[in-house]
């Protein structure tokens, strides 16, 4: 269809007039649309914001609901002296709480080869002069199993040598290094240094084709019958004792000699004044306290985060000048504040403190928790909070992890129920998601309808412009011939 500009025949503001009856039409239309969008667009925000704090909480909830998580142990040390350090510590949540009085005695160390004095002169030494071809060395532990084989060419030296080993990319943490004695009876020597650690791990370096210049560079012949050089150190364990117990590992972790405890030694132990004994150092486990307390504070705050903002979400203006929250008044969320509400109030029967509030937590006047610092004649919350930490530390983890009436299981699976993908937020999401699209294609119906509007007023006022038109013609001729 074609608009045409109205009035130019008849000198009326008619393109005025189509104007202002369109905008008639259309304000009171367009405020509905626009108050409608801004309500769903509300709603949706409204709804993820709810959904995304609640999923923060689930994750609070999921290292609460397990025992594992709450009931952590904490190794402390104490060393001879602050300023050494004899061995780190790590206890799994299931180690029993205990004393331990522990010195290193021995770190692990792995095997040390040294070629013999004066069979090198200097790092340019051949190592390698006839003809017969290349040869090669292989490199091995047979307890591990790891091995890798060096070629070596003829004219090979000895610092060709060292880089080959340490290059080749199956090594297995073989280092080679050349030290020069400085003397004409020392001369240069080609050091092997394994980092596999732990008695019998020794490393053996085997002349593969029997070629009698390299018997100088090796341990062993190919059979493994012949003995060349010998380990000037070999690899061993690391030893410690523990409550004068006499204890090995193969590295210098200390896995589970103590029950679900590691502990890594990285000194040995200083001697005591009689220069025979090793000093002791005190490991403790005991329960992680400050952690539980940590846990217990951030389960309180994450909480009143979500009360907080479901208050401002379904809250009505006080006022004519204060707005409603976005979804005041609303069914859903007011549900999700009486549910949690339901849950933190409610007692656990598996825990001797049997709810919250003998953890020194309680729900106040605003629906939040709190730990108060007040003494109503039962212990304040901190004095409560303390006490429990102190004697009842297994109890807390009942309160919050048993299966059936746990705290934190169920406030899980309720947060759970409602932030899922066919949780009940998610499903009003959608669904107010579905009313915004609903509400663009009204949006197109009525542009259209507007657009059908203005072509039926402009056809109309087209005809009124063109009879006028004709008038004009009309009155001006008449006025022309009457002279």
């Amino acid at each position: 269809m074609t608009i045409q500009s109205l009035g130019v025949g008849s000198g009326l503001a008619l393109d005025d007039l189509v104007s202002q009856l369109l905008d008639a039409e259309r304000a009171p239309k367009e405020e509905r649309l626009n108050a409608k969008e801004e309500q769903i667009e509300a709603e949706i925000s409204a709804l993820g914001q709810i959904k995304s704090k609640l999923s923060d909480f689930k994750d609070t909830l999921d290292e609460m609901r397990r025992d594992s998580d709450i009931n952590g142990r904490e190794p402390t040390i104490t060393h001879p002296s602050e300023d050494s350090e004899i061995f780190t510590a790590e206890a799994a949540n299931s180690a029993l709480r205990g004393s331990y009085e522990i010195a290193v005695t021995q770190l692990a160390s792995g095997s040390r080869i040294e070629t013999a004095d004066a069979d090198f002169a200097d790092s340019s030494d051949a190592v390698l002069t006839d003809a017969a071809g290349p040869a090669t060395m292989t490199f091995k532990i047979d307890n591990t199993g790891d091995s890798f084989t060096v070629s070596v060419t003829q004219n090979m030296t000895l610092a060709q040598l060292r880089e080959a080993i340490n290059d080749h990319s199956d090594n297995f943490g073989v280092n080679a290094n050349i030290i020069d004695t400085g003397t004409a009876a020392g001369g240069a020597k080609l050091v092997f240094t394994s980092t596999t650690t732990g008695a019998g791990n020794d490393l053996k370096i085997v002349n593969d084709g029997n070629r009698a210049e390299l018997d100088k560079l090796t341990t062993t012949d190919s059979t493994e019958t012949a003995t060349y050089l010998s380990a000037v150190k070999s690899a061993a364990n690391a030893k410690a004792t523990i409550d004068g117990i006499a204890v090995e590992s193969e590295t210098n972790n200390f896995e589970n000699t103590i029950q679900n405890v590691s502990f890594e030694a990285t000194k040995i132990s200083p001697l005591d004044t009689d220069g025979i004994t090793r000093m002791t150092s005190t490991l403790e486990i005991g329960y992680d306290r400050n952690g539980l307390e940590s846990k217990i504070r951030d389960f309180v705050d994450n909480y009143n985060k979500i009360i907080d903002d479901i208050k401002t979400l379904t809250r009505y203006g006080e006022s004519e000048l204060e707005e409603d929250g976005a979804l005041a008044g609303d069914s859903l969320l007011r549900g999700i504040s009486g549910s949690l509400a339901s849950i933190v109030g409610s007692s656990v029967d598996s825990s001797s403190l049997g709810s919250l509030f003998s953890l020194g937590v309680e729900l106040d006047s605003d629906g939040k928790l709190e730990i108060s610092s007040l003494d109503f004649g039962l212990g304040s919350g901190e004095e409560r909070l303390s006490d429990a930490l102190d004697d009842n530390f297994d109890e807390i983890a009942k309160l919050f992890t048993d299966e059936n009436q746990g705290i934190a299981t169920r406030l899980y699976e309720l947060t759970k129920e409602y932030t899922s993908f066919s949780g009940l937020i998610s499903l009003r999401e959608r669904s107010a998601k579905d009313d915004r699209d609903q509400l663009n294609d009204d949006r197109e119906r009525f542009e259209l309808r507007m657009t059908n509007y203005e072509q039926i007023l402009r056809d109309k006022y087209l005809n009124l412009d063109q009879t006028v038109a004709k008038l004009n013609q009309t009155g001006s001729a008449l006025l022309a011939a009457l002279g």
